[in-house]
């Protein structure tokens, strides 16, 4: 390109930033990037410069920039696009989710599939041989994973089948079919990861786990894997850990602000038990270390024992359980409380053992936070009894329960107010007192996939063991008469936690409805 060319594009390009400079104006929540538009932009150059290409409007192309004064930027752009640029002002963040969403590996990974030359009898050899990270099988891998961390996915399923490997995403706790790869590729996949895993690549007959960690433009990912036979070959499932998620605060997390203020003074507490309960994927391990935020590290000494421990934190003692080592939940925690702490940290309590030691540990000074699977805050107190925990001794350890569910977010990119079927304005009624016709819902489009939704939060229901509390259970009380003392006295169930998040537009009753198990 002359110099004279460039520099009337960028005379173009400083009259444009200066006419399109205006603190509110965000290309990218009016419109989408258009494939014509990102095909003149490489990702590198998008990321180098936090910028995205959006459209193409003749000879103009329009960018969402993070700085639209930024001149040596736009003359990069413009040089590479051929195309005066017309800037325009976003945030960091949704350009840099901009990226994530339009620049796609797909093409890539099935370049580098279809250059793998596989022999029927030959695929484990393959992957033995194809260790470098620059091997076709390896780069293909890693794209895979890479686009998982870009499509904020929380796990992904490599599935053999007998004419195909089916890899899965599974975001906002939905599992979605992503590719389709040749069904040969399955054993040099999974063999790539054992090797990055330093598991048996030998070993196709026994389930395995193990983990590893990359970096993707500057950002460390820690990957667990877990590998199991199946009648079409081994199957993979590898959970991506966010370490964003460890430096959550417990305001993040979707408690409505009188239960959060209940919630931190539980808390304060410097003994005692508090249980987090919900199935698995509600998210208990998220709202356990965010509790373990809100606790000061440099005062209190802080101990968890964790199978297996998912985030690191500083100041912070972390134990692995080993049961191959005799280290499990129980006898880590009997080791932990002769370790002067004041804060303990239990992964979860699966067994009678785990759960005394716990209840020990909470009457003899100790503040002990860990997760329990139940349905809801009550039938926390019904599993202590089972495990052959004395009423009384959970009555007094016991400072409260939060029960809790993960449900999806509204996308805010195609939210619109629509009609929904009587059963879930009969169910909002229900749960609110009001009556409404019309609710936030997602129409679907390219920023969320075409599902209605990104993003998740909490709902969640907080019980307090007071006074009255205690004297029911000491006496024996039923379950639905503790649960009904605790609604007079305020407690809002999670159902109706939820129903005041559709309220202010977050989520929708069918979402709350699929998560309570109330909506058949």
């Amino acid at each position: 390109m002359s110099s004279k060319i460039m520099s009337k594009q960028v005379e173009d390009v400083e009259v444009a930033a200066t006419l399109t400079d205006k603190p509110h104006v965000t290309l990218l929540q009016k419109q989408f990037p258009t494939p014509e538009a990102i095909r003149l932009i490489p990702e590198a150059l998008a990321r180098k410069y936090n910028a995205i290409p959006v459209e193409v409007r003749g000879g103009t192309l329009l960018i969402a920039i993070a700085n639209p004064a930024d001149i040596f930027a736009l003359e990069a752009l413009a040089a590479k696009s051929r195309m005066r640029i017309e800037p325009h002002r976003a945030s960091r963040d949704e350009i840099r989710e901009a990226i994530d969403r339009n620049y796609q590996a797909y093409d890539e990974i099935e370049k580098q599939v279809s250059s793998i030359t596989l022999p029927k009898d030959a695929a484990e050899e393959l992957a033995r041989q194809d260790a470098a990270q620059d091997a076709p099988v390896a780069q293909a891998f890693s794209l895979i994973i890479e686009e998982a961390v870009k499509a904020r996915a929380s796990d992904v399923h490599f599935q053999p089948q007998e004419d195909k490997l089916q890899i899965r995403f599974r975001i906002d706790g939905t599992l979605q079919n992503t590719m389709s790869l040749p069904a040969a590729m399955s054993i040099p996949l999974v063999s790539r990861m054992k090797i990055l895993a330093n598991m048996n690549i030998a070993d196709h007959h026994h389930t395995q786990d193990g983990q590893f960690s990359f970096k993707m433009k500057g950002r460390k990912v820690d990957v667990r894997v877990g590998t199991i036979p199946t009648v079409c070959g081994e199957m993979a499932v590898l959970r991506l850990l966010d370490k964003s998620r460890s430096n959550l605060q417990l305001a993040e997390l979707g408690f409505l602000p009188d239960m959060l203020k209940k919630y931190q003074k539980m808390l304060e507490i410097p003994y005692g038990m508090i249980l987090v309960s919900g199935p698995t994927g509600a998210g208990k391990t998220t709202t356990l270390y965010a509790s373990v935020n809100c606790i000061n590290h440099l005062e209190r000494n802080v101990i968890t024992i964790e199978d297996p421990v998912e985030y690191r934190f500083r100041n912070i003692n972390q134990i692995q359980v080993n049961t191959r080592a005799g280290l499990d939940f129980s006898t880590g925690l009997r080791a932990i409380l002769r370790l002067d702490p004041d804060v303990i940290l239990v992964g979860e309590i699966r067994d009678a053992e785990t759960a005394k030691i716990a209840i020990q540990g909470a009457l003899t000074g100790h503040l002990v936070l860990s997760s329990i699977h139940a349905n809801d805050a009550f039938t926390v107190v019904s599993r202590l009894l089972d495990l052959g925990i004395e009423p009384f001794l959970v009555s007094s350890a016991l400072i409260g329960v939060v029960a809790q569910r993960m449900v999806r977010r509204v996308c805010p990119y195609c939210t619109h107010r629509e009609d929904i079927p009587l059963i879930e304005r009969l169910a909002y009624t229900k749960e609110t007192g009001e009556e409404e016709t019309e609710f936030s819902v997602g129409k679907g489009c390219q920023a969320c996939a075409d599902t209605g939704y990104q993003g998740r939060t909490g709902i969640f229901e907080l019980l307090q063991v007071n006074d009255e509390i205690r004297a029911l259970l000491i006496n024996g009380a039923d379950i639905a008469d503790v649960r009904a003392k605790s609604i007079e006295r305020g407690m809002v169930p999670l159902i109706k936690d939820g129903m005041l998040k559709v309220k202010a537009g977050i989520t929708t009753p069918a979402e709350v409805l699929r998560n309570t198990n109330l909506g058949d």
